[in-house]
């Protein structure tokens, strides 16, 4: 691939214009138009895709064939394997909004924040407090695999233990849950040894046996043989994992339960996981963005502009992998010559009342967890 330049001052967006996304699309562009509202700033050329991934393939070869120098979007992980083999025939940039890390590659830069951008941040704030026993109960499909991948990944790189992965089935029923959650745990072992010492007490049949059985059935159990659990669900599936998680006494004061960005919304479920983490992007780092759209379009942008708002502010800078990175809508990003994104993200934690932010957006990429 011929190396990244806008000469030709044409920048292309790929967006669902037409069918059930349009609205998604015409907020992807309006964003893109406001990041290149500025003097000297390379001409906006707008693709519809239709949604789909023959969509977007004619969308690339229409834009590539105008001569745009680089491609934001598409907007999905498909849409982006159909354009990607094009791009990377012409020598086009592709800034795509897909969080699919798996689409990252020469050329090819997936912008959306990941699975593996969020636990690695959470990964590196756990270290710092001397937390480094992890473990993951993830349901078995691919954003489960992707959240177990990067916490695979983000142990390798701060050089802790491998974590204990463990999967079920997605949407699996309590009676498939309760057995895992009592293994991963070690409740039989941790608790068995109290149990019997109980028996044991009550079993002579003494008033001062009963009251030593009376003391022992006080004391907590050992600690879980992990310091960090990470979940994926949210609604009544992460419901019902939290009661096991108590029920099996795996206590919260002692594992930090992290998630992922979606417990953000407030039907997530979370509530139920006061201390839990997850990682996202400071809303304060969109407060510009913001502004400057909704006075430009008389709306506030949804969530999934900031992509497209970032992605257009890089192609307008260029030099995609500057050594510094890009400050953007969703904070510090820096793209890697692989095709890997590296975020800065700040730590959320749920509290009574909804979560708060506990650890800022590192402002560096030297920083732990980046």
């Amino acid at each position: 691939m011929r190396p990244f330049s806008t000469a030709s001052g044409r920048v292309a967006i790929l967006a669902p214009l037409s069918g059930p996304r349009a609205e998604i699309g015409q907020a992807l562009v309006r964003a893109a138009q406001v990041a290149l509202d500025t003097p000297g700033a390379p001409t906006l050329d707008e693709k519809d895709t239709g949604g789909t991934p023959q969509g977007a393939a004619e969308a690339a070869r229409a834009a590539i064939a105008a001569g745009a120098g680089v491609i934001l979007g598409p907007l999905t992980s498909a849409e982006t394997a159909a354009i990607a083999p094009i791009a990377r025939q012409a020598g086009v940039a592709v800034l795509a909004f897909t969080n699919d890390a798996a689409q990252a590659g020469s050329g090819v830069w997936p912008l959306g924040v990941t699975p593996a951008q969020q636990v690695r941040r959470m990964a590196g704030a756990l270290q710092a407090q001397g937390k480094t026993k992890l473990a993951g109960l993830l349901p078995e499909n691919d954003f489960g695999r992707a959240m177990a991948d990067g916490l695979a990944q983000s142990a390798t790189a701060l050089g802790l233990p491998p974590p204990s992965l463990h999967f079920y089935p997605a949407g699996a029923a309590i009676n498939v849950l309760n057995p895992l959650i009592r293994e991963m745990s070690g409740y039989a072992s941790r608790r068995g040894p109290l149990d019997a010492q109980i028996r044991a007490a009550r079993a002579t049949g003494t008033a001062e046996g009963r009251r030593h059985a009376a003391t022992l059935a006080r004391q907590p159990i050992p600690p879980a043989p992990f310091d960090a659990l990470l979940l994926a669900e949210t609604g009544e599936d992460l419901e019902a994992i939290t009661a096991l998680v108590a029920y099996y006494d795996i206590d919260q004061s002692a594992v930090r339960v992290l998630g992922p960005s979606l417990w953000a919304a407030p039907n997530s479920g979370a509530a139920r996981l006061p201390g839990a983490w997850y990682a996202a992007p400071d809303p304060a780092a969109r407060a510009a963005f913001e502004q400057a759209y909704t006075t430009k379009f008389s709306a506030p942008p949804p969530a999934i502009a900031d992509i497209a708002f970032d992605a257009a502010s890089i192609a307008r800078a260029g030099g995609f992998t500057r050594p510094e990175g890009f400050s953007g809508a969703s904070g510090l990003l820096a793209l890697q010559p692989d095709g890997r994104t590296r975020r800065g993200l700040a730590i959320f934690e749920i509290q009574r009342g909804g979560p708060q932010m506990v650890e800022p957006a590192p402002a560096s990429l030297s920083a732990p967890g980046v």
